[in-house]
């Protein structure tokens, strides 16, 4: 609005300007070129006429061509103007009035909320945690396009700059639960140092890009400060180097002798190419298998007719040596690790994170990134196939793609594919959407680093709320459910209703493993519950 009154102030100026300079020009033509004396408010009047291409009056027509001319461009003029008022003033001023308003602060009565600056790819993750236990939030966003999509899509979001006392005090930080800072390393600081005036005894939560800038956040008074980055590298790393240790990946402990693991099955794992069925994990190892990621769609309970391929992630229940069994199971019939035989592509932040992994467990490992540095090997695109067989991608028996860009690593997925059938790959995506595109290009196991912020922070934020599982695809939680007390698991219909599962039941302080559609729920049980983020909030929504 306010470039729309200066648009307006200047076109003014411009219109009224021209006007009193042609009132002029006619009445000295007239009196020179005609031998007419008129009056200036004669002359302005037909100014106006002319501009408005409303008449000439009496005046018309002249005799000379000086003033026939004069006229002429008088007319082409004020068409002129008359037209540019449109675009210039018009069109704007109706757009304005039509749009979306956005609005630039919270209800007194908002409290107990996450303040998120700003919106970002990771924000997304973090909100549907958020929602999964219906927890409120507002989104700070400076950019007015963007806060107007926001808002269009049903985001709780207000118009202000994050890093202003006032912004904050417009989303009522005073009475939140937290504040997110997730921009950029300099801007969290200032958004930190800006959320000190307005509450210190609000937990603020920064995320920082470069790890030795920690230091700096704190000192601006953030409570806890986050680096997701190395923790996917982690990730990453741990689908290679638990293919030669005997510690289970991703485990969730629920007891002395029950836990929760996710299974990623490897390319030549002895159940690739079996049904869940067919398998026979739970009659042969006595494990169940309460979900499944198939190419990143999670099913919960899966298909006992689904197949099981290379990029399949099991979730599964039992005592650890059983689940042990079934983790040898996953893994790869013959898997020799020679020189080079893990092929780590990129060495940025996470790519030195997986390395670094990978010399811990004594895993041999050829580095190639665009960039020469300490750890890099080799020197290339890996999008180019001649690069990654100078690197020997064709005898490698895993690949990891830790590229930045999800583009970029889409088509280096299709090459390395291409190049060798059967090794693993192993793929880092910067935006949750960009996963079903890596699977589809040929990935064995895709995460991103979206989900992996999302519920980095949350994990912080949510503390109180126990939730289990941080950087796996799947929460776990123990909570209550009075609204259960007195039905069987069979009555609960907890699976059909949110698509969830209750994996033990705590009772009397014991941990109830076995339990089966008979299973009763008392009073004072707490339901060990294992499900995606949509399903957990549905289960808080619906049983809680």
């Amino acid at each position: 609005m306010e470039k729309w009154r200066r648009r307006t102030v200047y076109y003014t100026l411009v219109l009224f300007g021209s006007m009193l300079l042609y009132a002029v020009l006619y009445q000295n033509g007239m009196r020179v070129y005609e031998g007419e004396r008129l009056s200036f408010l004669h002359s302005f009047r037909i100014v106006v006429e002319t501009y408005t291409t409303t008449g000439f009056g009496s005046d018309a027509p002249w005799q000379t061509a000086t003033m026939n001319v004069l006229v002429t461009v008088m007319n082409l003029t004020g068409v002129f103007l008359i037209f540019l008022a449109l675009p210039v003033l018009a069109f704007p001023l109706l757009e304005d009035v039509l749009s979306t308003t956005v609005p630039r602060s919270v209800g007194d009565d908002f409290d107990d909320h996450v303040v998120v600056c700003t919106y970002t790819t990771r924000a997304d993750a973090l909100i549907e945690e958020l929602g999964s236990w219906d927890v409120d939030y507002v989104i700070v966003e400076p950019d007015r396009e963007r806060s107007v999509e926001l808002y269009e899509s049903g985001y709780s979001v207000i118009h202000e700059d994050p890093e202003s006392v006032t912004a904050l005090e417009q989303a009522n930080l005073a009475d939140a639960r937290a504040l997110v800072a997730d921009v950029s390393d300099q801007v969290d600081a200032s958004i930190v140092l800006a959320a000190q005036e307005v509450a210190e005894d609000v937990p603020v939560v920064s995320v920082v890009e470069e790890p030795d800038r920690t230091a700096y956040h704190r000192l601006a008074g953030a409570d806890d400060v986050l680096s997701p980055r190395p923790l996917l590298g982690e990730s990453l790393a741990s689908k290679v180097t638990t293919s030669v240790t005997t510690d289970l990946d991703d485990v969730i402990e629920l007891g002395d002798e029950f836990e929760i693991v996710e299974l990623p099955i490897h390319r030549r794992s002895r159940l690739a190419g079996q049904t869940l069925a067919e398998s026979g994990i739970r009659e042969t190892a006595g494990v169940n298998v309460i979900g499944a990621w198939f190419r990143g769609e999670f099913e919960s309970p899966p298909d006992p007719n689904a197949p099981i391929t290379n990029g399949t992630v099991l979730l599964a229940t039992g005592p650890e040596s059983q689940l042990q069994e079934v983790e040898e199971l996953t893994r790869s019939a013959v898997r020799r690790f020679e020189r080079g035989s893990t092929v780590v592509v990129g060495h940025g932040q996470v790519g030195q994170t997986i390395t670094s992994a990978l010399d811990d467990a004594d895993i041999p490992h050829t580095v190639v990134d665009q960039v020469d540095g300490d750890g890099v090997d080799v020197v290339g695109d890996a999008t180019d196939p001649e690069t990654l067989r100078a690197i020997g991608l064709e005898d490698a028996n895993s690949v990891i793609l830790a590229l930045p860009d999800d583009t970029t690593a889409e088509f280096a997925t299709l090459v390395a594919r291409e190049l060798n059938p059967q090794t693993e790959i192993i793929a880092r995506a910067e935006e949750a959407q960009s996963i079903p595109k890596m699977y589809r290009a040929g990935a064995d196991y895709v995460l991103s680093l979206a989900t992996v912020s999302g519920r980095m922070i949350a994990s912080t934020i949510l503390e109180d709320e126990d939730v289990l599982s941080l950087d796996s695809q799947v929460e776990v939680i123990r909570t209550s459910a009075p609204e259960l007390v007195g039905q069987t698991l069979a009555e609960s219909l907890v699976r059909s209703k949110t698509g969830c599962t209750v994996v033990a039941i705590e009772r009397d302080g014991e941990l109830v493993t076995g339990i089966g559609p008979d299973a009763r729920i008392e009073e004072d049980d707490t339901l060990v519950v294992a499900g995606t983020d949509e399903g957990i909030r549905r289960f808080n929504e619906q049983m809680c």
